[in-house]
């Protein structure tokens, strides 16, 4: 399984073309930020100095959101070529259980997103300071590592089940596509999720790494926020969390941390196991 992984990750960090394009949505979706969406979102903001702060913490954390789905997307890209040039059937004609070589593909793409989603972290961070922000404490720090970590199990295990249904390279690139497209809408980082009519928030609402979009803007956002909201009536604080999907309300009750993991780690089971028993009957 190791040695699987590790040939995976030089075949992926070898491509830089692959790479980049990993990061493709972040790079749009920063654009469209700083371009368009920034000014537009700044009006659902109390007028105050750390506003700034407080939106630039929000969208980066869902950026990062994004990258630990797309960062694990094209690291599956690897095994969709090896599927495509046979390469796969040659692995399991080999003395090796069919098991360690599809742990070694979800090994290898869970460490590309995480490797990729803390460089993103480390970007997001120079970013915020360059306008104004501030760092993340060493704990914070700490939490948004494990978020993340979890985020990519979460998003990894959703994208390893599309990549094994997909035969070519061509289905592939159309399905990156397309993920790549929705995801910033299905994360709330486009239109904030209290723009949107109701069928579409309870869409976001129960699409799994959503929760871990929540989760990092819960954390990263919690400081900037306070100052922000200093003096203003506690309404005001709760509708702002509804409204950018800092939480999400269920029925008149809101999102927890504790659900949001409990989401997460149940897709992480849910869709390893079913891309497994997939692979496995389709590679006999």
């Amino acid at each position: 399984m190791m040695v699987i992984a590790k040939r995976n990750l030089k075949l992926f960090f070898r491509d830089r073309t692959g790479v980049l394009m990993s990061f493709l949505s972040v790079f749009i979706i920063l654009g469209l930020y700083v371009l368009f969406l920034g000014d537009t979102m700044k009006s659902n903001l109390p007028d105050a100095p750390e506003a700034d702060f407080l939106l630039n913490s929000w969208v980066m954390a869902g950026i990062l959101a994004v990258t630990t789905v797309t960062a694990t997307l094209g690291a599956f890209g690897v095994m969709v070529e090896d599927r495509t040039r046979k390469l796969l059937k040659d692995f399991t004609a080999a003395p090796v259980k069919r098991q360690e070589i599809v742990g070694g593909y979800i090994l290898s793409a869970c460490s590309v997103g995480i490797i990729l989603s803390i460089v993103t972290l480390l970007l997001a961070e120079v970013y915020i300071v360059a306008n104004g922000g501030g760092l993340l404490s060493a704990v914070t720090f700490a939490q948004v590592i494990g978020i993340l970590v979890l985020s990519v199990l979460a998003g990894g295990s959703i994208v390893f089940f599309i990549t094994s249904l997909l035969r070519s390279h061509s289905a592939y690139t159309t399905a990156s596509t397309i993920i790549g497209t929705l995801i910033g809408f299905l994360t709330g980082i486009y239109i904030p999720i209290g723009s949107l009519p109701e069928a579409v928030q309870w869409v976001i609402k129960l699409f799994p790494v959503s929760h871990a979009g929540a989760m990092l803007r819960t954390v990263m956002v919690e400081e900037p926020m306070t100052q922000a909201f200093a003096g203003a009536p506690e309404e005001a604080l709760r509708e702002f969390k509804l409204h950018m999907g800092v939480v999400f309300d269920f029925g008149g009750k809101l999102s927890t941390m504790g659900a949001s993991i409990a989401v997460l780690a149940g897709t992480t089971v849910f869709f390893y196991l079913l891309s497994i028993m997939l692979m496995v009957r389709n590679n006999k």
